[in-house]
């Protein structure tokens, strides 16, 4: 059996054999582990953002890099990357970044694009230490993303398998402002906004560095939103429910 072969073979078992594709790796949650994220689901569910004016609105932009697009076939997160800002502001110092855990094969192809070694997997932390210490640094901020559903999708996974709890962060994509100075443009890759806003391009397919380019974007089409007269979260909501 060929590397491409058994790597999509071991896919198929992790997706057969359950839906903790991080089975081995996460363990049974401790209470302390468990306490802090109750408190935090309650945090969330009692913060009301919408109404945050846009210029003092708290994000955390995030980006990960995964073996593949589909989490219920087994594919998993190889890294994630963050940063915080306020309004348009960028805290450039604010970051958070970690690889984490596998000891699946990774394939050449996803080896050359993220630039990830599997000898760094084999050393990095385990992902329940990282999602963890992933959500003391987001606490209850909304998350940020481009092309969301996959970080969303992969996010959901993950936290179920490891925590047996539900991911309930908001997550917004970077489309939900970009819509606002322009409704019927499609989604298009990230290094496409970029140049059209003119941002460096620089660490593709890192997730750290394409957290920072998305926060980059985010902050170009803040800017716009605000310029556009929208104060508020609430306001964008009801403007593009319009536009449907």
């Amino acid at each position: 059996m060929g590397m491409i072969e058994m790597i999509q073979f071991l896919r198929q078992m992790y997706g057969k054999i359950g839906s903790n594709i991080y089975a081995g790796v996460g363990g049974q949650s401790n209470l302390q582990q468990i306490s802090f994220m109750r408190q935090l689901q309650k945090e969330m569910k009692e913060k009301d953002v919408l109404d945050s004016p846009l210029n003092e609105l708290r994000v955390v932009v995030f980006d990960i890099e995964t073996t593949g697009f589909y989490p219920e076939k087994g594919d998993q997160v190889l890294s994630i990357g963050a940063i915080k800002m306020t309004g348009h502001q960028v805290h450039i110092d604010d970051t958070f970044y970690s690889l984490i855990h596998s000891e699946l094969p990774l394939s050449d192809a996803i080896s050359s694009l993220t630039n990830i070694q599997e000898e760094q997997l084999r050393t990095a932390p385990e992902a329940k230490e990282v999602l963890i210490q992933f959500f003391k640094y987001v606490h209850s901020d909304i998350l940020v993303a481009h092309h969301a559903k996959h970080e969303q999708s992969f996010m959901q996974r993950m936290t179920w398998d490891i925590m047996r709890t539900r991911f309930e962060h908001r997550i917004i994509d970077t489309s939900f402002l970009i819509r606002l100075s322009n409704p019927t443009k499609r989604s298009l890759p990230l290094e496409e906004i970029c140049e059209e806003c003119g941002i460096e391009i620089k660490d593709r397919h890192h997730a750290l560095g394409d957290a920072v380019m998305t926060a980059s974007i985010w902050s170009c089409y803040l800017q716009k939103a605000l310029t556009m007269g929208f104060k508020n979260l609430r306001e964008v909501y009801e403007y593009l429910a319009h536009l449907k």
